[in-house]
C-alpha cells in the first residue's frame, strides 16, 4: 500500500523539527551525457569507482562528498564519480528512462526526483531497497525521515526504492534592509515564523517598491514547466484552499478514483491574484483589494535561475525559490544578514478552507533521492553508498556544502544545524515551512497531468486564457486522464 501523507504529519512523528531543500525542478540546461561510465571498475586493484548520475553543484564538490561518504563508514575502497548533467527534471527523467529501459548497467547510482520516481517504481526500473540493504533499514526509515518525502520513494508493495538525500520546501527571500527602510520591522512582527497574507504582502511589496530603487517588487517561478504544475501554482492554490484532487489524502491516488477540484472557485481566486501582482488592477480577471503590478510580466517565462538572477542582482525585493539559494544569497560576499528569509503567505486559514491539508501557509515538496540501478555490476558497493548517505554526519555534509535540507527532520532542531554558516540562521523558518508541505500528486499519470496543469495554468497568468476557461479546460484534461488507467 501507499502510505497517505497528511500535510502536518511530521509535527507528530518529530515535534518541532522541520525539513525542507531543494526541489526537483530546475537548475540547469544542460542534459545528462550518452556516454558510458569510463571508469567504473578500478583507480587502484581493490578500488571501485561507482558512477552517480548527479547535478553539476554536486560534482563540484566530488571529493568532499567522498571524504563525506568515507567519514560515514564507507570503505576507502569504494568511490563515487558523478555523472554532471543539467537538471531540468523532465530531461533528466527522460534521459533516465531511455537508459534503464536499454538495460545499461551505468551509472551505478542515480539521483532521482521526488515527484517522478513512483513511475520507474511501478516499471520496476530501480531496486527495492528494502530487499537489500540491512535489516534494520525499514525501520530507521520509518523512524527517522520525513514520511512524505518517503512515500514518494515508496512502491504499493510497501518497499522503498530510493533513499532521500534531501527535501525541497521553498520560502519567500527578501531583502531586509530594503523592508526596514519602507518602514517595517520584520523581527519585531516575527516574519520569520508567523506568515503573512498574501494581501498585507503584496501591500508591503508596493511599499518596498516605491521606497527603493529595485524595478520588480516580488519574483517568482512561473513559466510553463514542471515547476510550476508541482510547486509554485501549488503553492498559490493551496494557500488560497484550494487542491488539484480533493485534498491530501487523494494526492498519492487512487488514480480513476477521486475527485478533480480543479474548477473550483478558490483555485480562480487563486490564478486572479496573480494576474494581479502580474498585470496590476486594470486586468479584467484582476482581484479587489490586491495591490497590483508588483511583479514582471517577465515570470510567465522564468524558472528558478532565472528568478534568481534577477534577485541576485538587486532588481527585486522578494522571491519565491528554493534553501539552494538561501545559501547563495545570503553568503557573506551577497547580502549577508540583510538576507531576510520567511513562509509563505496565505490567503485564507486552515479553519476556512474546505479541503483537508490546504489553506495557511504552503511550501512545496520537492527533493531528490538516491537509487540504485538495478542492473549495475557493482550492487553490493553500491548499497554499501546508501548505507553511508543514511549517516547523521552525511547528512550534515550536505546541509554545509550544499545548503540542502536533510531528509532528517530531528537534525534541524539542533544546535549544529544553527551554527552552520549562513544556512543555519533560518532554521526557524524551514521549519515552519516543514510543518506546511504540500506535496504534489506523485502518481503513473502525474507527469502527463502535470503538462496539462502547466500549460493551462500558464496561460492564464500570462492573459491567453480567462481563469475560469483555463481552469475548466484543466478540469476536463485531468479528468481525462484519470478514467484512461
Amino acid at each position: 500500500m501507499v502510505r497517505k501523507v497528511k500535510r502536518r504529519r511530521f509535527i507528530e512523528s518529530v515535534g518541532v523539527a522541520g525539513a525542507v531543500g531543494l526541489a526537483g525542478c530546475s537548475q540547469g540546461s544542460d542534459s545528462p551525457t550518452e556516454t558510458g561510465n569510463q571508469s567504473n571498475g578500478a583507480q587502484g586493484d581493490d578500488t571501485v569507482t561507482l558512477e552517480w548520475a548527479a547535478s553539476q553543484e554536486e560534482a563540484s564538490e566530488q571529493e568532499a562528498f567522498n571524504d563525506a561518504l568515507h567519514e560515514a563508514g564507507l570503505s576507502e575502497d569504494i568511490r563515487v564519480e558523478f555523472l554532471s548533467g543539467g537538471d531540468v527534471t523532465e530531461d533528466r527523467r527522460e534521459q533516465y528512462q531511455r537508459w534503464l529501459s536499454s538495460g545499461r548497467s551505468t551509472p551505478d547510482l542515480l539521483r532521482v526526483d521526488n515527484g517522478w520516481t513512483i513511475p520507474f517504481i511501478a516499471r520496476d526500473q530501480l531496486l527495492n531497497l528494502s530487499d537489500h540493504m540491512s535489516e534494520d533499514f525499514s525501520q530507521r526509515i520509518e523512524e527517522e525521515y520525513f514520511d512524505p518525502a518517503v512515500a514518494t520513494a515508496t512502491g504499493r508493495d510497501g518497499g522503498v526504492y530510493a533513499l532521500p538525500l534531501w527535501v525541497g520546501l521553498p520560502t519567500m527571500l527578501y531583502r531586509k534592509d530594503l523592508v526596514e527602510e519602507a518602514g517595517y520591522d520584520p523581527g519585531g512582527e516575527n516574519w520569520a515564523t508567523e506568515p503573512l497574507t498574501w494581501q498585507a504582502f503584496s501591500t508591503v511589496v508596493e511599499d518596498v517598491k516605491a521606497n527603493s530603487d529595485v524595478d520588480q517588487g516580488f519574483v517568482f517561478q512561473g513559466d510553463a514547466y514542471a515547476g510550476l504544475a508541482c510547486c509554485t501554482f501549488n503553492e498559490f492554490m493551496t494557500t488560497w484552499g484550494g487542491a488539484y484532487f480533493g485534498g491530501v489524502d487523494n494526492l498519492f491516488g487512487p488514480v480513476g478514483d477521486r475527485p478533480v477540484t480543479v474548477a473550483d472557485q478558490k483555485v480562480e481566486d487563486s490564478i486572479r491574484m496573480v494576474r494581479t501582482f502580474v498585470h496590476g488592477n486594470d486586468d479584467p480577471e484582476s482581484l479587489d483589494g490586491y495591490a497590483g503590478n508588483i511583479a514582471p510580466e517577465a515570470v510567465t517565462n522564468w524558472t528558478e535561475q532565472e528568478t534568481n538572477g534577477a534577485f541576485q542582482d538587486g532588481n527585486a525585493a522578494f522571491m519565491r525559490n528554493w534553501p539552494y539559494f538561501v545559501g547563495v544569497n545570503g553568503a557573506d560576499d551577497e547580502f549577508g544578514e540583510d538576507l531576510g528569509v520567511m513562509p509563505l503567505p496565505q490567503a485564507v486559514s486552515e479553519s476556512e478552507a474546505e479541503y483537508s491539508g490546504t489553506g495557511g501557509s504552503a511550501a512545496a515538496l520537492g527533493g531528490w533521492h538516491v537509487a540504485v540501478n538495478p542492473n549495475t555490476e557493482y550492487r553490493e558497493e553500491a548499497l554499501a553508498v546508501v548505507e553511508a548517505a543514511m549517516s547523521d554526519e552525511f547528512n550534515y555534509a550536505i546541509f554545509e556544502l550544499l545548503g540542502q535540507i536533510p531528509p532528517k527532520s530531528a537534525l534541524l532542531d539542533t544546535d549544529r544545524a544553527r551554527d552552520i554558516e549562513t544556512v543555519g540562521r533560518y532554521v526557524d523558518t524551514y521549519q515552519v515551512a516543514g510543518r506546511n508541505a504540500i506535496p504534489r500528486p506523485v502518481t503513473v499519470v502525474w507527469p502527463d497531468q502535470s503538462q496539462l496543469v502547466y500549460q493551462e495554468v500558464n496561460a492564464a497568468y500570462s492573459q491567453q486564457k480567462a481563469p475560469d476557461e483555463a481552469l475548466a479546460d484543466l478540469e476536463s484534461g485531468l479528468e481525462e486522464i484519470e478514467t484512461s488507467v
